[in-house]
C-alpha cells in the first residue's frame, strides 16, 4: 500500500476474493486510495485499460487468485496488443502449501505481459513493485503481472519505500536512418503514410500531418484506437489493412510506404506472399524494435519515438526535396484532396439511401448522435461493425477525443467508458458499444450505478454477432475461394434480442429503448445533462 501511494495510485480496479483479504484489510488505513469494485473481472480490466491509456501512466488492477485472474485474461490480451501500461496483480496461496499444490499464476499470464513475477517474501515487495511500474511505462509500454503469496502479504520486514523512476522515453532516431529514409522519400512519386496507435500514444498526429503534407502523401490508418491523424485532414483517407485482399490494392501504385507506430501488417487470415510489391521501399518507424522487419521486407527500420522520428524526417525532407519535388507534392496533395471529397460524398449518399429504413441504419444512428454531441465529448468506441459509421459521421482531430478497443476480445467498452470518464471527469464521455460486446461485461452497469459514474452508453443493438457474419463471408470468399458464398450463420444471431435497457434499469442505471431515430438526439442531450449513468439501447439494422 505504501508503494501504491508512492506511485501516485488513486484507484484499485478489481474484484477481490479471500486471497486478497490482506490487501482489503490494509486498505482501511489508506483512504486516499479507492477500491473500484466490479462484479466481473472484464469490467475491471476495461476500466483500468482506458484510464491508463488516457492518462499515459500505469493503472493498478487486483483480481482473485487463478479463478478471477482467468476471467481477466481476455482483456489482458487486448491490453498487451494495445501497449497499455497496466500493473495487474492477484494473491496466491501460501508458498508453504507446496505439497498440496498451488497454481503457477505467473505462467498463466506471462505470454500477455512484458514481465511477470511472484513475490514470496515481504522484502521483495518494494523492488518488485518498482520494477513492475518501470516496465509498464517504459516504451514499448505494456501490462505486467505480480502475484503475491499469502505469506508475503502477512509477514513483516524492514523495507525502503522508493517509487519507480520518472521516465523520459522520447528516444531519438539514428541520424543515418533518417538520412536514408529522406533520400528515398525525396525521390518518391507516390508515397503513402500508414499510421497506427503508436502515433497517438506518442501524441504525434501533428508531426504525422506535417510529414504527409511535405510529401503530398495519401494517409491511411491501420489502427485507430487513439487519435493517430486528424480525420478531417484532406489527405486522410480512412482505415485500411493492406494485408486484406480488399485493401491491398490501395498500395498497388505506391513506390514508398512509411509505416509509423503500427505492426506491418496484421490480420487473422493467412495470405501467401508479401503484402507490398517488391519494388516498394518500406520505411518503418516504431518505438518497439521487435516490430520492425517482423513480416514485410523493410528497407529502412527506425527504432525511435514516433513523434521525434517524424519531426526529424520532415526536417530532413524539407532540406532535400528539389523545387520540382515540392511542386509534385503539391499536385499529389490536390489529387488526394479530391479523393477525400469523393469519399465524403459517398458517405452522404449512403446515409441518404438508408435514412428511412427500419430498423434504422447504423449511418442514421451515428448522424443523429453527431448532431447532439457536445464539442468536448469523448467517444469510447467498442462498436465493432458500426465503426465505419462513427468515422463517417464524426471527425476526430483533437488528441484524446476518441479511445477505441485494441485486440480482438469483446467486452472492453463497458468498463472502458467508465475508465475514460474517471480520467476525464470534466468532459462528457459516450461509449458506443455493440450489443454482443456489451453483454460480455454487462455487469459493468452495476459499477456505474454503485460508484455513480456519469457515463452514457449507446448500445448498437443489431441482434447479432455481425462481425462474425462479415468474417464468414470473407473466409468463404478469400480462403475457400467460393464464387457465391452462402452461409446459415450458425450461432451468430440472437433470436431472443438483448433488452439492455431493461438490464440497466434492473441494475440502477436509467435505460431507454430507442427504435425511432428522431428520439436519439434529445435522449442523448438529456442523458448528458442528467449527470448520472444512462443507457440508450438503440435498435439498428444488422443485415450483411
Amino acid at each position: 500500500m505504501e508503494m501504491l501511494r508512492a506511485e501516485g495510485i488513486e484507484y484499485i480496479f478489481g474484484n477481490p476474493g479471500t486471497s486478497e483479504g490482506p490487501i482489503l484489510d490494509e486498505l482501511e488505513n489508506y483512504p486516499d486510495i479507492r477500491y473500484m469494485l466490479t462484479t466481473q473481472e472484464g469490467a475491471a480490466m476495461g476500466m483500468a485499460d482506458a484510464y491508463a491509456r488516457h492518462r499515459g501512466e500505469p493503472a493498478f488492477v487486483n483480481l482473485h487468485i487463478e479463478t478471477g485472474l482467468a476471467n481477466g485474461i481476455s482483456l489482458l490480451a487486448n491490453a498487451a496488443e494495445g501497449n497499455t501500461p497496466l500493473v495487474l496483480t492477484s494473491a496466491n496461496k501460501d508458498i508453504r502449501k507446496l505439497a498440496e499444490g498451488r497454481t503457477n499464476l505467473v505462467e498463466m499470464v506471462s505470454q500477455f505481459c512484458k514481465w511477470s513475477a511472484e513475490v514470496t517474501h515481504p522484502e521483495q515487495v518494494p523492488s518488485v513493485m518498482r520494477r513492475a511500474f518501470n516496465e509498464a511505462k517504459t516504451p514499448p509500454m505494456g501490462p505486467v503481472y505480480i502475484a503475491f503469496s499469502a505469506n508475503a502479504l502477512d509477514d513483516e520486514a524492514e523495507v525502503s519505500i522508493v517509487p519507480s523512476h520518472k521516465t523520459y522515453s522520447r528516444s531519438a532516431p539514428d541520424a543515418n536512418a533518417i538520412d536514408e529514409a529522406a533520400n528515398i522519400l525525396a525521390d518518391s512519386t507516390n508515397p503513402v503514410l500508414i499510421v497506427g496507435d503508436g502515433v497517438g500514444r506518442a501524441h504525434a498526429s501533428g508531426e504525422a500531418a506535417r510529414l504527409a503534407e511535405t510529401l503530398g502523401a495519401k494517409v491511411y490508418a491501420s489502427f485507430y484506437s487513439h487519435v493517430n491523424f486528424p480525420t478531417s485532414h484532406p489527405q486522410y483517407l480512412g482505415m485500411a489493412n493492406p494485408s486484406m485482399p480488399d485493401d491491398k490494392a490501395l498500395l498497388a501504385d505506391a513506390d514508398a510506404v512509411v509505416a509509423v507506430g503500427t505492426p506491418v501488417f496484421p490480420g487473422y487470415f493467412y495470405f501467401s506472399g508479401s503484402v507490398l510489391n517488391p519494388e516498394v521501399s518500406l520505411i518503418h518507424i516504431d518505438a518497439d524494435a521487435t516490430q520492425i522487419g517482423r513480416t514485410e521486407p523493410t528497407e529502412v527500420g527506425i527504432v525511435a519515438d514516433p513523434r521525434t522520428a517524424l519531426a526529424a524526417l520532415a526536417d530532413a525532407l524539407e532540406l532535400r526535396m528539389s523545387g520540382a519535388a515540392r511542386e509534385a507534392a503539391i499536385g499529389r496533395s490536390a489529387s488526394v484532396s479530391e479523393e477525400k471529397v469523393a469519399q465524403q460524398a459517398a458517405w452522404q449518399a449512403r446515409l441518404e439511401s438508408r435514412r428511412d429504413i427500419s430498423p434504422m441504419s447504423a449511418e442514421r444512428m451515428m448522424a443523429e448522435i453527431a448532431a447532439a454531441m457536445p464539442d468536448d465529448a469523448i467517444i469510447v468506441d467498442d462498436s465493432v461493425t458500426t465503426r465505419a459509421s462513427i468515422f463517417g459521421a464524426l471527425d476526430f482531430d483533437e488528441p484524446g477525443s476518441l479511445l477505441g478497443i485494441t485486440g480482438g476480445a469483446l467486452g472492453w467498452g463497458m468498463g472502458g467508458t467508465m475508465g475514460a470518464k474517471m480520467a476525464n471527469p470534466d468532459r462528457p464521455v459516450i461509449g458506443i458499444i455493440g450489443d454482443g460486446s456489451a453483454m460480455m461485461t454487462v455487469q459493468a452497469l452495476w459499477t456505474a450505478a454503485n460508484s455513480d459514474i456519469p457515463v452514457v452508453y449507446v448500445i448498437c443493438n443489431n441482434r447479432a454477432y455481425r462481425v462474425l457474419k462479415l468474417n464468414m463471408n470473407l473466409y468463404k470468399r478469400e480462403i475457400l475461394a467460393e464464387e457465391n458464398p452462402q452461409s446459415e450463420y450458425i450461432a451468430m444471431d440472437f433470436p431472443t434480442p438483448f433488452d439492455i435497457a431493461a438490464i440497466a434499469n434492473a441494475m440502477g442505471v436509467h435505460g431507454i429503448k430507442i427504435s425511432d431515430p428522431s428520439e436519439i438526439a434529445p435522449a442523448l442531450r438529456d442523458a448528458i445533462a442528467l449527470g448520472k449513468p444512462v443507457v440508450l439501447d438503440v435498435s439498428i439494422d444488422g443485415a450483411v
